[in-house]
């Protein structure tokens, strides 16, 4: 199963689990960081492990687990992004159509992109 062990702001789809296999044995360990960005709009980037540097400025959002990828997948996002965002649950799809060139996924033909909805106050109660 591709869900979280505990409660978190994110989850994927299968589709994106699916790519994300694939990602992952031709990048290795993979994480994800969710932009802010005017150009790109706001998607989640894909990127190796450790290659977007990540410090006091950003939220670590959740670590992902995925059948077949032994590492887990963190994602983060900025901390002013977080501060509009913290009352959404966020879940990474994929769909047809290009995203930003330095995103793993560009080469494929596809773009992953964020789904949200709004936490019920029992999840933000167990989020903390």
């Amino acid at each position: 199963m591709n869900q979280p062990a505990r409660k978190q702001r994110v989850q994927l789809t299968e589709t994106a689990a699916e790519l994300l296999r694939g990602l992952a044995e031709q990048h290795g360990p993979l994480m994800f960081h969710q932009s802010g960005g005017c150009c790109d709009g706001s998607a989640p980037m894909c990127y190796p492990a450790g290659e977007f540097r990540t410090g006091s400025s950003d939220v670590l959002l959740g670590e992902l687990l995925v059948d077949g990828i032994p590492e887990s997948i963190e994602v983060w996002m900025s901390a002013a992004q977080f501060e509009y965002w913290r009352h959404t649950h966020l879940t990474i799809d994929v769909v047809p159509g290009r995203g930003s060139g330095f995103s793993l996924e560009a080469p494929e033909g596809v773009r992953f992109l964020i789904r949200s909805r709004l936490l019920t106050d029992e999840e933000l109660a167990a989020l903390g």
